[in-house]
């Protein structure tokens, strides 16, 4: 489908019209970064690539052919990407092998027991803080655990990192370092 069927009313500043055009269009632009995802945020360079194209529809000029904006779109993607890639002096993945890449490698049970028994050797607060923020997987923010905890923000926070630091401790004990474990 041509979604340059929206462009009359997209250059005349509806913005209902452009919400058609991005539910059609986003998918094309977002597959068009797919090269760059083990690299950069891909998500932040659509949502900056997309907001572009707003900014500069009322301005843009079809060349005739079928989704000219969609193919504007997704020029500025692909140039934003390679920006952000040349600001972090990051190299881009083979496609072929981005499959590989995200494949979930299976937890490890060893580690996965060395972590319950060291978290469950928490002095209490730290313990709850943790626990608390593991719980939300990001669902609320660390103002609101705090309070659900009855914590100040700064008890909460410092209670967090002496719980990381406790646990870190505790895995080193066990010939666990953590950086190792996350580089594979």
């Amino acid at each position: 489908m041509d979604l340059d069927v929206h462009l009359p009313a997209i250059l005349a500043g509806d913005t209902t019209a452009f919400a058609r055009w991005l539910a059609g269009a986003e998918p094309s632009v977002r597959d068009s970064l797919r090269s760059f995802a083990a690299v950069i945020d891909v998500e932040a360079v659509l949502q900056e690539a997309l907001l572009r194209v707003w900014q500069v529809a009322p301005r843009f000029e079809p060349d005739g052919r079928p989704n000219g904006l969609l193919r504007f779109g997704v020029r500025i993607a692909r140039n934003l990407a390679i920006s952000e890639v040349r600001r972090m002096r990051a190299t881009l993945s083979d496609p072929s092998t981005l499959e590989v890449a995200v494949e979930p490698t299976p937890p490890d049970p060893l580690l996965r027991a060395a972590i319950t028994d060291c978290r469950d050797k928490l002095p209490p607060k730290p313990r709850e803080a943790l626990d608390a923020r593991l719980t939300s997987a990001g669902a609320y923010d660390d103002d609101a655990l705090a309070t659900e905890l009855g914590m100040r923000l700064n008890t909460f926070l410092q209670n967090i990192t002496r719980a990381r630091q406790l646990l870190a401790d505790c895995l080193r004990k066990r010939g666990i370092h953590i950086s190792d474990e996350l580089a594979t």
